[in-house]
């Protein structure tokens, strides 16, 4: 069936992309607005780990759980998208939706607005649900028991007919939980187009534009950017990327004119492969997506179309991410410069390792990196020929224990009179930590529902 029944079809729709992730730039999403001419603005700021330290937020203080950037972000935007026939959809209602969509209310009544409607997309919160269930976790296949313990949230990957369903309320900001990130461009194409949320065809090439538009400046240029190999111009002005869309399934990337960065052939075939792990298989909560026949042309400078995108049926089951308390991590930095600081620095390392040995402290993992030589690569990193003028020294463990966990940090930081000659620019701290595991759940088990609130 349709996504909506309150909106006529339209030829073509044109969706802006707001923010890629929770910290994400803000004035770009303005210039969207303003210089795009586009009809849906749409926020993705969800990470796996976002959720459940939402929810131990939420635990806290009932009132928030939402990304916290929500009113400065609709602050910025709302009176310019409300003059301009705009509707925005966000996930940053996070571990909290309602309380996220009250947030939008009373960003309204500060910029005096006089009228607004906001949808609230609930049903991605499974918490209950999943503490009654029996499945194997889809990293290790150990038993879903084995983290019940210590669970603080499920949520489950909503696809683009929640979304759509939230549009087609006809309200003006649209706010939801954790969907799929894709899926938040491929609702406002179920309701403005009035597309089929089983039209596969279709979906198939949604579900490109909507992977192509989901990190925000990624594919203008950001996350890109090699100077002397893939210059970027005007990286400091990044523009965000606007999805033209037609009723056909006709679509390009371009972006705001006059905006830094580029929309090119390979900024957009980079970003179609990004966090694909097999481009014939893209599993979304829409369908099973299939990249391999996306082909791209150049239409114009900054204007990149594309086509191609197929898909198969939708499977049965929807993606869960589950949050539990996974302990504390404690770390401590040094600073070693000059001649023989990679010797020095790793001379450190070894007393640390000794001193936490000797201490009898209790870790279950425990890191030591040297930033500047192995920190991301290990072994394989340049050898001793590559020496380097400067290296961090960042030792980090990871505890049940908080007092063991803050060990590692001390014994960093005792460095400065009892390790090698020229430590300096310590750093320690603290933290608990969630971890985040995944299960797959029957689509019959979850329900959604739109809750309407307005001025």
């Amino acid at each position: 069936m349709p996504a909506s029944s309150l909106n006529k079809p339209r030829d073509r729709i044109r969706i802006g992309c707001g923010a890629g992730y929770a910290g994400d730039r803000w004035e770009p999403a303005l210039e969207c607005v303003e210089r795009g001419a586009i009809d849906y603005l749409v926020y993705e700021t969800l990470a796996e780990r976002t959720i459940a330290l939402g929810q131990l937020e939420k635990l806290r203080d009932p009132a928030r759980g939402y990304n916290p950037m929500l009113e400065p972000r609709l602050t910025l935007v709302l009176r310019a998208a409300l003059a301009r026939g705009v509707r925005i959809v966000s996930n940053m209602g996070a571990a909290n939706p309602l309380a996220a969509g009250e947030a939008v209310l009373r960003v309204a009544r500060e910029l005096g607005v006089a009228k607004l409607r906001v949808a609230v997309v609930l049903g991605d919160d499974v918490t209950e649900q999943v503490r009654a269930t029996a499945a194997p976790l889809m990293e290790n296949g150990e038993p879903l028991d084995t983290i019940k313990p210590t669970m603080v949230s499920a949520n489950a990957y909503l696809g683009a007919d929640a979304v759509a369903a939230g549009l087609a309320t006809g309200a003006d900001v649209v706010i939801t939980g954790r969907v799929a990130d894709p899926s938040l461009f491929v609702g406002c194409m179920l309701d403005g187009l009035q597309w089929r949320d089983d039209d596969y065809a279709k979906l198939g090439q949604a579900t490109v534009a909507g992977h192509l538009m989901e990190c925000a400046g990624q594919v203008t240029g950001g996350y890109f950017a090699d100077p002397g190999f893939k210059d970027v111009a005007n990286l400091a002005r990044l523009g965000f990327p606007i999805c033209e869309i037609h009723a056909d399934g006709a679509a390009f990337i371009t972006k705001p004119e006059g905006s830094g960065g580029a929309v090119t052939l390979a900024t957009c075939k980079e970003q179609l492969l990004y966090e694909v792990h097999d481009p014939a298989r893209y599993v979304t909560p829409d369908c099973v997506a299939d990249f391999t026949g996306v082909r791209f042309s150049e239409k114009a400078r900054d204007q990149v179309a594309f086509a191609g995108g197929r898909a198969a049926p939708r499977t049965a089951t929807y993606k869960v991410s589950v949050g539990y308390r996974a302990g504390y991590v404690g770390e401590g930095h040094m600073t070693y410069a000059g001649s023989g600081a990679l010797s020095r620095a790793k001379l450190a390392g070894d007393i640390v390792r000794e001193r936490l040995a000797l201490r009898n402290i209790q870790l279950e993992e425990l890191r030591v990196d040297l930033i500047g030589h192995s920190s991301l690569h290990g072994d394989v990193s340049p050898g001793e020929n590559a020496e380097p003028y400067e290296i961090r020294l960042r030792v980090s463990g990871r505890s049940r224990n908080k007092l063991d966990a803050a060990a590692v940090g001390e014994e960093v930081q005792t460095l400065y009179t009892n390790g090698p000659y020229g430590g300096a620019s310590d750093f320690m701290q603290v933290k608990e930590v969630v971890g985040v595991r995944s299960i797959l759940l029957d689509r019959g088990r979850i329900k959604t529902e739109v809750r309407m609130l307005s001025l």
